[in-house]
């Protein structure tokens, strides 16, 4: 299971909506921060590798004031 800003993310669904789990991502931001990151959004978030976890992690933690 992934853990981004304090929040455990689904295993099971595509990334753009996992991120969303998360408090202050909608949609539109989770598309952005996956096209920072070039991360593939058609992924799940089990099948993120440990780079992109990191990647997605670093964007969201340091630049969006998340809580």
């Amino acid at each position: 299971m992934v853990r981004i800003a304090g929040v455990n993310i689904p295993d099971n669904k595509k990334i753009p909506i996992a991120l969303g789990y998360i408090y202050g991502i909608g949609l539109p931001l989770a598309r952005h921060i996956l096209h920072i990151t070039q991360v593939d959004e058609s992924k799940k978030a089990k099948d993120l590798s440990a780079a992109e976890v990191n990647k997605l992690r670093d964007v969201i933690e340091k630049n969006y004031k998340v809580e």
